[in-house]
């Protein structure tokens, strides 16, 4: 089974807020979604340098995945 984090991206949005597009993501990854929640305020306070009108912060979600490997078979057979 693969491992669910989440990773808090910092958004640069337009006036409106509606055109929005990922500016940062930041370093720490979070086990759960109220977590990554829980740091949305201070992730905010610390970017407030991106070069937007308005700042959001979106919590998503990202897995590690496992590929599968296939054996190998031999040119002879």
């Amino acid at each position: 089974m693969d491992q669910v984090i989440y990773v808090l991206a910092i958004m640069g949005c337009s006036d409106d807020n509606l055109a929005c597009q990922q500016a940062r993501v930041e370093p720490v990854r979070y086990a759960s979604y109220a977590a990554c929640q829980e740091a949305v305020p201070a992730a905010l306070g610390r970017n407030t340098d991106v070069d937007y009108p308005v700042i959001a912060a979106a919590c998503q979600r990202q897995g590690a995945r496992m590929v599968e490997a296939q054996p190998k078979r031999s040119a002879g057979r």
